[in-house]
This record gives C-alpha cells, sequence and structure tokens, in this order.
C-alpha cells in the first residue's frame, strides 16, 4: 500500500459518490489528503473557462470551514480514522500554489468524466505530480453530481438519499439547504 494519496474536490454539498471517490482512494494509501478545490471563490477563483462551477456563489454556497466540518462528519460515518487523512485546501485554478497546500509527493487520484476534468488532470501532471485516473466515465455514467444535489435542495425535492446522514443533518441544523434555495431564487431573478 502506498504511503500517502491524494483527491480533491469542491464538496459544494459532499454527496455519496464523492464518498465512493474518497473511499477508493483511502483504500490506495494509508494517508489520504482530501484538497477542497475553490477554498473561496474570492481568492482563488476559477482561471478556467472550463471551470464552469467555480465563479458563481449560487454554485459554490459553502464554505471552506462548512465543507471541512462536512468531511469529518462523513470520513467518521465511513468508519475512516482520523489519523489516516488531512484536509487541505486545494487551489487547482491557481495551480503555482498548489503545492503549498498539498504533498508532492503523493499520487493524486482522479476520475476523469469531463473536459474539466481532463484539464485538472493535466494540471497536476504538468506539476511534476504524479497521478492514477481511477475512473473514466462519460457524464452520463458518472452518476449523481454535487450540481445535481443542489437543484434538487433548490427545487425543495427529496435531496437527502443522495449525501451521507450526518451531511444531512449538518445540513439542516444549520440550514444550508435554505440558503441554497435562497441563492437560487436570487440568481433566478438576476437572470430574468
Amino acid at each position: 500500500m502506498l504511503k500517502k494519496g491524494a483527491i480533491f474536490g469542491r464538496f459544494q454539498v459532499i454527496h455519496l459518490k464523492q464518498m465512493e471517490y474518497i473511499l477508493a482512494a483511502k483504500m490506495r494509501c494509508s494517508k489520504l489528503y482530501i484538497g477542497i478545490s475553490h477554498p473561496d471563490i474570492i481568492s482563488f477563483a476559477a482561471t478556467s473557462s472550463l471551470d464552469v462551477h467555480g465563479v458563481r456563489k449560487r454554485d459554490n454556497p459553502l464554505t471552506f470551514y462548512e465543507r471541512y466540518e462536512m468531511l469529518l462528519i462523513a470520513m467518521e460515518e465511513f468508519g475512516v480514522k482520523r489519523e489516516e487523512y488531512e484536509i487541505v485546501p486545494f487551489p487547482i485554478s491557481q495551480p503555482d500554489l498548489l503545492l503549498q497546500y498539498a504533498p508532492h509527493d503523493a499520487i493524486y487520484y482522479m476520475n476523469v468524466s469531463t473536459p474539466w476534468d481532463a484539464e485538472r488532470l493535466h494540471i497536476l501532471e504538468g506539476l511534476g505530480l504524479k497521478t492514477e485516473v481511477l475512473w473514466r466515465k462519460s457524464n452520463m455514467e458518472r452518476g449523481i453530481t454535487g450540481s445535481a444535489v443542489r437543484s434538487i435542495i433548490a427545487e425543495d425535492g427529496e435531496w437527502e438519499q443522495f449525501v451521507p446522514k450526518g451531511v444531512c443533518s449538518y445540513m439542516k441544523e444549520y440550514k444550508i439547504d435554505h440558503r441554497i434555495q435562497i441563492l437560487n431564487r436570487f440568481a433566478d431573478e438576476d437572470e430574468q
């Protein structure tokens, strides 16, 4: 088993498909670094035209700290010991800063489904980092996404089944579901 591995995502509502990705990576290493990309969309705004979700508040309703806490909750719920992972900022949109936050000697695990995924893989390889693609799937094959979960929440649908139970409780306790609905309502009004 490899010593260090790393994965990353926006985790703008951590969902069960993301947990599948995290746990698949964790099975391959003793210590997993979980990077939260776009730790804030002002300081680490999207710089690629392919990064369509890295610029708008409605696509990034959760703070870095909320995502950090939800990852802690989800990892505990899935039985991963705290000493087996770290959670770090991961400014993929600013590659020159990336190695100030993430280890240079880890294997970076990825899923590739979109052109943005392919560009992120290219960014990591351009930094000389070791990468391993866990899955290559079409956009249709990849299953539920954070965008889809946020859309279901925005429409006041049944979203709870797509997220870990602890994440669901956290979101309801801190009224994050209501925040998502409000952000979408205002965004829809602005677009009209």
